[in-house]
């Protein structure tokens, strides 16, 4: 069913957060995995520069990942999707390029108006993706488990 799988990364937590979930995807569908990571660029005077200055450890990290992913027996590559549009639209585009059969996200998994103010990569990809879109949310302390000194997983 997925012949192909984006894992879209920034190289954060959230983002390392989603891949267990896209190599047990790719582990069952017998699936590639298309690392994308969108390296947005600063508009104006200054465009063609990476809008993060730590890109080439965010890079260095990801290329580790897929080393280990390859090592894992997966077949992997990496997709660094650069212009100056905004994230969501840089991936969206890289998976139509892969031709890609679904985008797994990682999200802070904001809601109503603070997603509304701040912006999210997985909202924009829902509107601009022409393949299904999983989001994956941060790990949530539920109040039972906070006082046992536990962490749960809400879906």
């Amino acid at each position: 069913m997925f012949e192909t799988i984006v894992w879209a990364t920034d190289g954060s937590d959230l983002a390392d957060r989603a891949l267990p979930t896209v190599t047990e995807l790719a582990r069952v569908h017998g699936s590639r995995i298309v690392a994308v990571h969108a390296n947005e660029l600063l508009r104006g005077r200054y465009s063609g520069t990476p809008l993060l200055a730590d890109e080439p450890d965010i890079r260095d990290k990801i290329e580790q990942q897929l080393t280990e992913l390859k090592a894992d027996g997966f077949e992997v590559e990496l997709n660094v999707a650069s212009g100056t549009e905004d994230v969501a639209a840089l991936i969206a585009r890289a998976a139509v390029n892969v031709d890609a059969d679904l985008i797994v996200v990682g999200t802070h998994g904001h809601g109503g108006f603070k997603s509304a103010v701040l912006g999210s990569v997985a909202r924009g990809l829902l509107h601009t993706a022409t393949c299904p879109v999983l989001a994956i949310p941060p790990e949530r302390e539920t109040a039972g488990a906070a006082h046992a000194g536990e962490k749960a997983t809400v879906a």
